[in-house]
């Protein structure tokens, strides 16, 4: 997984925070295997005062997809509930202080899970248990 926004380490530009536009960030996927039936997008922010917090969860991506643009959600994917309470992405918000690390994973399934709508990462992350063939990471980091 990688980004033409940041690099693996470096700084998410503000456009993606809720201190910019709030928009998911263009990823890009190579290295799926060719039997992976969907991917998993899961965005999570370890470093959050309370646990690690959840901004974005979407699954049903089509495996052959090899690319998000900025803000996309491509057909047929659903999102569910990140940490804000909310379906979608909500980018990074960290208190004031220290940068936080934000870890944008791909993961690919070799089974569609079944899932309620508003699922949480953990839902997903059950449902992938034993399912998972393939998975990627980038992290950004964020402060304000």
């Amino acid at each position: 997984m990688s980004s033409t926004a940041f690099a693996d380490g470096a700084s998410i530009p503000r456009r993606y925070t809720c201190d910019g536009e709030n928009v998911s960030p263009p990823l890009d996927f190579d290295g799926v295997p060719g039997d992976a039936a969907e991917l998993v997008v899961l965005v999570e922010d370890p470093d959050a005062p309370h646990g690690t917090f959840v901004h974005w969860v979407v699954w049903g991506i089509d495996p052959h997809e090899t690319a998000l643009g900025t803000g996309e959600l491509p057909s047929g994917a659903e999102q569910g509930r990140n940490s804000f309470g909310k379906r979608g992405y909500g980018g990074p918000c960290p208190p004031k202080g220290k940068s936080h690390r934000y870890v944008f994973s791909v993961l690919a399934a070799d089974a569609k899970p079944t899932l309620p709508q508003g699922a949480s990462a953990d839902d997903v992350k059950r449902a992938l248990t034993g399912h998972t063939a393939a998975y990627g990471t980038l992290t950004g980091r964020y402060g304000r």
